[in-house]
């Protein structure tokens, strides 16, 4: 398996290579300054299958999620937040900021231990700052220069490009901690199923906090695929980029598609 992966690995950077610049920039990934969209009529098909899935599944369980209690909402995001660390970490040390990677390491050793799991925030009342952002592999090799390549949506994952899930696989082939350590190793602690319940509770989380704006964004888009691609391409820049400015409708900082982190 583990070799079919790294096939897969090899071939997506290949492919990616193959629509990138001499200088290691995406350019021919890129069309009038948006990402080229090369696969358009399948990722509208496969956009059109996530809709109904989200309409029929996903949207009613994110209603369902927002009328538990707040502190539960709160204590359920803290954990998932804390639990993002471990592949927020190692990527603050691939792209450099050591500072923040070890802050972050003190906030996930304290959140995990005194706040049980991350439940309670315990680290900022410790004087450590919550100036959290997640990182991920497709992130990393973006600040390394790698272009996007082309505009992808994957399905039930939803939006992506070439350059993110090559990240993806980044972290299943050995740069995720919590992957490792859940469904890659018999650790007797945690199961397969602790890592799929975090990534489909991060999705759940992400999807309750942005009912209001994927609504109004479907609504007001006279192409609701285009404005999405949109979207996730000005976030994706933006976190690369680390900058604070908004992104249009969202009101939550991450895009976090499920396979993210």
């Amino acid at each position: 398996m583990k070799k079919l992966l790294t096939l897969i690995l090899l071939s997506l950077f290949a492919f990616q290579t193959a629509y990138s610049g001499s200088d290691g920039k995406n350019s021919l990934s890129k069309k009038n300054g948006e990402v080229r969209d090369c696969f358009e009529k399948v990722n509208r098909a496969t956009f059109a299958f996530n809709q109904g899935l989200d309409k029929a599944i996903f949207k009613p369980v994110a209603k369902g999620y927002r009328k538990l209690p707040s502190p539960v909402r709160i204590g359920t995001s803290n954990v998932l937040s804390n639990l993002s660390n471990l592949i927020t970490i190692p990527n603050n040390v691939l792209q450099g900021d050591f500072n923040t990677a070890g802050i972050n390491t003190a906030r996930l050793a304290v959140n995990s231990t005194i706040g049980i799991f991350g439940i309670f925030d315990v680290a900022s009342q410790m004087g450590f700052v919550k100036d959290y952002k997640k990182e991920d592999y497709g992130q990393t090799l973006g600040s390394w220069g790698v272009g996007e390549g082309c505009y992808l949506v994957l399905p039930v994952l939803g939006p992506s490009t070439v350059r993110d899930l090559s990240g993806t696989f980044a972290g299943i082939l050995g740069g995720d901690p919590w992957y490792n350590i859940t469904v890659k190793n018999d650790t007797h602690y945690f199961s397969d199923a602790d890592y799929y319940y975090s990534k489909g509770g991060d999705g759940i989380n992400f999807r309750a906090k942005n009912i209001e704006s994927f609504e109004n964004l479907e609504k007001n888009s006279m192409d609701f695929y285009a404005s999405v691609r949109s979207l996730y391409i000005q976030d994706r820049i933006k976190k690369i980029s680390n900058s604070d400015g908004v992104i249009e409708t969202q009101d939550d900082s991450d895009w976090d598609e499920i396979k993210s982190n």
